[in-house]
This record gives structure tokens, C-alpha cells and sequence, in this order.
């Protein structure tokens, strides 16, 4: 009798692993992907988890394996047989009846602009005797945008009324969109978007708003993420990148055309960092993308060229919005040549709070310094 259950038991490992060994792949899927395609630094997502047994064969035990980027922190329950290194490596286990789906979603943190990848994901399945765990690996195509985090709503306020200031300083054509001067009643040519629907109850007729104006919106944003000195300001050139986001965002909002450009590599074209925006236009997204993606190792030139590229295109009566944390005083230098023909600039300076009692306020003839404290 106990020979023939030994036999019994014996033929059942056989068979198991013969069974699981051919078929325990089979419909088999799992699927890693994030909730958003985008979101911002400092914002809370989620990834899912999706793997399906679609068979009548049960997995006692199917263990996933995927890497992420360390800067995705996994957070609460998540965070568990996780192990950070160079990057966050991703243990979880699995048992499956058959015809069964398991979904289970990650909280995390995105603590950092970048772009973010899942490539492969590792699976190890074990029959009923856990003997021998048998392989395989499937190709993802998991991406998620982290854009940079948008600036206080009133610090890039104070930002948008300096240019303001600077455009209003020409004669007056063309309506400001920053520059609100009153109320009157609508007439047939105002765009709807200036009607103010407040007073228009109040007063019982249609009013819209009265802006100031100016000569022409001539305007680019130059940004500098050159970082060349030994003792490295990482913080101050992430926080350039987030004025860049910010104002173009506020500036399309107000209806603004601009040109932006940065010694930074774009990396889709694999060239020096440009774009036109135009007023109203759908490019936020694709600029938020790009600059997502930069990568402030790698620098196309110095700002110095920058500047220099820029006084070659010989614009006149031009204004200029330039974000740099680097002020030596060649840098100085080729802002006064840049300052020709009409030309000004409004210099945001990203300066760290401990410093700013040591910063030079020596001005340069047509350029306006904004010194931004982090």
C-alpha cells in the first residue's frame, strides 16, 4: 500500500512537471502600466499591475519581476519587496486558479522631471511541488512624462507683469493681455473671451474688459541650464526649467506669441533646444514633453554662445526674457551686445536665499534684473 502511494505520488510530480513545463505560459499575460501618461514633479500616480492565467492549468505561485526609476518612489503597501539601488527593483507573487485576473495598482511619488520607462518585466511560475521555477520575460512599452513642477502662481505672476511693464514701455498698438486698464460696454468686433460676465449681470448689457497696448509682442525666452563650475547648483538649474514651463504656460494663456530657445539638446531633434510657440496654439504639451526630457548633463554650447547665436539674428526693438543662474562677467558682457538695435532684457536670475545678500546689482544699460530666490 505504501508502495503504491509512493508510486502514485511519484507520478504525479512526473506529470506536473512534464505539464507545467510545456504549458504553464500559455495564455499567460502581464501588462505593467501607468494610470496618466503625464503628470508633474511632486504629484502622486499610480501604476497597474495587470497579469491574467487565461487557462484551466492553475499557477500556485507566479512571481513578477520589473525595474523602475528610483525617482518613482513606491509608496504604503507598494513599497514592500521593493529594493533601491541605481534603480527601484520590483518583487511581487501571484497564485492563480484558472481563467483568473489579478489587477493590483502601486501608489507612488514622482519625485523628479524626467521621462520614465518600464522595458521588461521577468515571470517565474512553480507547479505544485515549488521545485523548479520555469522563465520567461515580456517586452512593456511603459512610458510616463514627468513635467517640471509649475511655480507659485504669484511669483510667476510678479514674472508676467516685469514683461508686462517692459512691452508697455514701447508706443501702443496692439492690446497687452497682461496690462488691465478698465471695463466698457462690448462691441460687435471684441472677442468674446474679454467679455466680463460679472459686470455684463450687473449692469444688465454685455461689458468686456479694456487692456493697455503695445507696439508688437517681439518676444523670446532664452534659458541656460550651463552648469560648468566643479561645485555643481543642480537645484538652480532644475528651478530655470520650471520658470521656462511656467511662464510659456502662463503666456499662452494670455494669448501671447514667443519664441524659446536653450542650450539645452532637444531630444527629439537631437539639436539645440528651440520652439515657436504661437498665441493659442496646442505646444505647451509638446514643450512640457521636450523639456521633461533634457538632460542637463549635456549642455549644446555655453550660455555665453547662446547670447551670441541670438545677437546674430540681428533683431531689433526686441525684448528678451533670459533665465540663467550663471552671472560672471563675460556672461554680463555679451548681454550688452545682445542689448542693441532697441533690444531689452529681463534677466530672471535663480539665486539660492543664502546668497542673494552677496549678489552684484550693478546694472547693465537695457537689462532688467530679477533676482529668484529658492
Amino acid at each position: 500500500m505504501f508502495l503504491l502511494l509512493l508510486l502514485c505520488i511519484l507520478l504525479a510530480w512526473f506529470l506536473s512537471q512534464k505539464l507545467y513545463a510545456r504549458y504553464w505560459c500559455n495564455g499567460l499575460s502581464v501588462e505593467i502600466e501607468f494610470q496618466e501618461r503625464f503628470l508633474y514633479e511632486g504629484d502622486t500616480s499610480a501604476m497597474k499591475e495587470i497579469v491574467v492565467n487565461d487557462k484551466f492549468l492553475p499557477l500556485p505561485a507566479l512571481e513578477i519581476r520589473f525595474s523602475s526609476n528610483r525617482n518613482l518612489e513606491f509608496l504604503s503597501e507598494a513599497s514592500a519587496n521593493t529594493n533601491s539601488t541605481d534603480r527601484s527593483y520590483k518583487r511581487d507573487v501571484f497564485s492563480f486558479l484558472f481563467h483568473q485576473r489579478i489587477e493590483r495598482t502601486l501608489p507612488f511619488i514622482a519625485h523628479k522631471r524626467g521621462f520614465y520607462e518600464i522595458f521588461d518585466v521577468s515571470i517565474t511560475g512553480y507547479d505544485f511541488f515549488f521545485r523548479s521555477g520555469h522563465y520567461a520575460e515580456t517586452h512593456q512599452d511603459t512610458v510616463l512624462y514627468v513635467y517640471p513642477r509649475q511655480v507659485d502662481t504669484y511669483r510667476i505672476a510678479l514674472l508676467c507683469q516685469a514683461v508686462s511693464g517692459m512691452l508697455l514701455s514701447r508706443s501702443r498698438l496692439y492690446p497687452d493681455p497682461f496690462e488691465f486698464s478698465g471695463i466698457r460696454e462690448y462691441r460687435r468686433e471684441d472677442p468674446m473671451n474679454h467679455i466680463n460676465w460679472k459686470a455684463s449681470a450687473r449692469t444688465g448689457n454685455l461689458m468686456v474688459n479694456q487692456f493697455d497696448s503695445t507696439t508688437s509682442i517681439s518676444l523670446s525666452i532664452l534659458f541656460d541650464i550651463e552648469d560648468r563650475l566643479i561645485l555643481k547648483y543642480e537645484e538652480l538649474v532644475e528651478e530655470t526649467i520650471r520658470i521656462v514651463s511656467s511662464l510659456c504656460g502662463r503666456l499662452v494663456k494670455d494669448r501671447m506669441s514667443f519664441h524659446v530657445a536653450g542650450n539645452g539638446l532637444d531630444p527629439v531633434t537631437e539639436t539645440p533646444f528651440s520652439m515657436y510657440i504661437k498665441a493659442g496654439g496646442g505646444k505647451i504639451q509638446e514643450l512640457n514633453q521636450k523639456l521633461a526630457c533634457i538632460d542637463i548633463a549635456q549642455t549644446v554650447y555655453s550660455a555665453i554662445e547662446l547670447l551670441e547665436k541670438e545677437a546674430g539674428l540681428r533683431r531689433t526693438d526686441h525684448t528678451y526674457i533670459f533665465i540663467s543662474k550663471n552671472r560672471e562677467d563675460d556672461l554680463r558682457g555679451a548681454m550688452r551686445a545682445l542689448t542693441g538695435a532697441g533690444n531689452q532684457i529681463l534677466w530672471v536670475l535663480p539665486i539660492k536665499a543664502a546668497d542673494a545678500s552677496s549678489l552684484d546689482f550693478s546694472p547693465i544699460p537695457h537689462v532688467t534684473m530679477l533676482p529668484w530666490e529658492i
